[in-house]
């Protein structure tokens, strides 16, 4: 088996790491842990499990399967929903929600509370203009990333976070209140569901061939020896998340008795920060989520490049990076809200096939990569999940979604995907398998 130094390993999960930890993960832990009150250790729990675990498994998958990118590992269910969905997922995850959102959450913690009000708008401009032109220049030569983020961008990222987490834990806000709506009674389940609102579970998918890519640069390139450095990868990362999960969730639990229940995350962490540091507390909190969006978006833009490069050849790697910051930076000015808002109905839709997509592949070889499971199992997922991602939008299918809620056991804690999916996947296996279509090697890569 090839082995590579410890420290390219620890580079890699460092990376790893960078790329998940976005701006959103600050914020949804520690509003998590205000509304958990005394029962944050069981939000948490049910939080690492969704928020560390899947998207850990996701990435993965990947090195799993063999296969060099997500569309030769979509390719296992149709080619035609191969290039569809994973087109539709690096445009949600990339300059159509994901990128953007990097930008905006962070003018929004980091800039818009030391600018005027009638200055915001330009400030947003040129704040955007600005992050998204440092993204251009760090992924434009992919080959660099792994250093760059691995070895400068997360262990200051790192620090800044451990500041904050040290003066929490040593001097306490104060004890953990009762906790709030449905956290008394299931406060695991809440904490699994709030898991989802990371949206890392997509971006497994994306980070997965960059892990990959890292390790094969390192000079491994046999399935069994790129597995296992990838697997030691993602206990690197997934360590990091949760003692960083577990910090940010804890002060926001201890931060109620204090600061009282407050409407986000971002708030929470900018009362605390400047409680415990004062003026220089909002410099730090503004590093922490500049850092932490600076390096997904860095990630997105170099992955998603590097898919549309494939299916635009007639594009350049570096042309389709402009065109990418470019289109970040002008739906970055939207604004947080209407982004989260125009992207919520796609993500419910898709998030659940990535999950079944992920399953499918560590049973491959146990059902022998027969392809009517793949397709079965996905398709009645995709059935619940577009009637649930419809829902609050004009198209919205009220009959099926009310007939839904009232007999598919799940359905209204927005898991009534999970049993169709199951019962896909018996269907598929009863079902003759039909002829496999064709592959495009030039695509898929496989």
């Amino acid at each position: 088996m090839q082995r590579i130094p410890f420290s390219n390993t620890l580079t890699i999960g460092l990376m790893l790491f960078a790329l998940f930890f976005g701006a959103g993960n600050l914020v949804f832990p520690a509003m998590m842990g205000q509304i958990a009150g005394d029962q944050y250790w069981q939000a948490n729990l049910g939080f690492l499990i969704t928020g560390v675990g899947l998207p850990l498994l996701g990435t993965l998958a990947l090195g799993f399967s063999g296969l060099k990118n997500l569309l030769a590992l979509t390719n296992r269910v149709h080619p035609w929903f191969a290039v569809g969905y994973t087109t539709l997922l690096y445009l949600t995850i990339g300059p159509l929600f994901a990128m953007p959102r990097t930008g905006s959450i962070s003018y929004e913690i980091g800039i818009k509370p030391y600018i005027e009000t009638e200055h915001g708008p330009l400030g947003m401009v040129v704040f955007t203009v600005l992050f998204f032109g440092v993204t251009l220049l760090l992924s434009i030569n992919p080959a660099k990333m792994v250093d760059i983020i691995g070895k400068i961008l997360t262990p200051i990222l790192i620090g800044c976070i451990a500041l904050l987490a040290i003066a929490s834990f040593t001097v306490p806000l104060g004890k953990p209140q009762e906790p709030k709506s449905g956290y008394a009674s299931q406060a695991f389940f809440n904490g699994f569901q709030e898991g989802y609102l990371t949206m890392d579970a997509l971006a497994a998918f994306v980070f997965g061939i960059i892990v990959i890519n890292a390790i094969r640069a390192k000079g491994v390139h046999e399935r069994k020896s790129i597995l296992s450095v990838c697997f030691q990868a993602t206990l690197i990362a997934a360590a990091m998340l949760a003692v960083i999960y577990t910090s940010l969730t804890y002060i926001g639990a201890s931060s109620v008795s204090t600061f009282g229940i407050l409407t986000n995350g971002g708030e929470v962490l900018n009362l605390v920060t400047s409680h415990y540091f004062g003026t220089f507390g909002g410099v730090v909190l503004g590093i922490i989520v500049l850092l932490a969006c600076l390096t997904t978006s860095i990630g997105l833009t170099a992955s998603c490049s590097s898919y549309f490069q494939k299916i635009i050849p007639g594009m350049s790697y570096k042309s389709i990076c402009i065109v990418l910051c470019v289109v970040s930076a002008l739906l970055a000015n939207i604004g947080l809200e209407q982004l989260i808002h125009f992207s919520e109905p796609v993500l419910t839709i898709l998030y659940p096939l990535a999950i079944v997509l992920i399953l499918l592949t560590f049973l491959h070889d146990l059902f022998k990569g027969k392809r009517t499971v793949y397709g079965v199992s996905l398709l009645l997922t995709f059935l619940v999940s577009l009637v649930d991602g419809l829902e609050n939008t004009p198209l919205g299918i009220e009959q099926l979604h009310d007939w839904f809620n009232h007999y598919l056991p799940l359905y209204n804690i927005g898991l009534g995907w999970l049993i169709p999916a199951c019962a896909g996947m018996l269907i598929g296996l009863l079902l003759p398998e039909r002829h496999k279509g064709r592959q495009s090697s030039s695509l898929l890569g496989d």
